[in-house]
């Protein structure tokens, strides 16, 4: 009964949002499983399978490695993100990222050396066999 429990909460909190409000200042590592939303400032790395959010007066100094991130404040450092990297009006983005997709609404400052990772899809050739084709972004 209790094994069923704990295994329970951990799925659980895999799900759930963490976030550091407006004020708080972290120095150091961060690991969870969970999502992020940063409105404070943290110095160091943060790793999450989810997704992370730096709000408007958020500030990450360090690296970032996580499934999607949404920025609207200030990032220093490198980014490692396996999915989409989406870049709001107000995000300002210094260093390197290593990502999937990219978006960038018009306003936002992008000062990095950006590798974007290719997939591979099939395409068909003149008689119609299917072949694989590495997408450049």
């Amino acid at each position: 009964m209790f094994k069923q429990d704990k295994a329970k909460s951990t799925t659980e909190n895999s799900k759930e949002q963490n976030k550091i409000s407006p004020g708080t200042k972290i120095k150091g590592n961060i690991e969870a499983k969970g999502g992020f939303r940063i409105d404070g400032c943290v110095e160091g790395t943060v790793k999450t399978p989810g997704k992370v959010v730096i709000g408007k007066d958020g500030y990450v100094k360090g690296e970032l490695e996580c499934e999607n991130a949404d920025i609207e404040g200030k990032f220093s450092g490198n980014l490692k993100i396996q999915g989409t990297l989406s870049l709001r009006s107000t995000a300002v983005i210094e260093g390197e990222a290593v990502v999937s997709k990219l978006a960038v609404e018009p306003g936002a400052t992008f000062n990095a050396t950006c590798t974007m990772r290719g997939g591979v899809k099939a395409i068909r050739n003149e008689r119609g066999e299917k072949q694989r084709q590495e997408q450049s972004a």
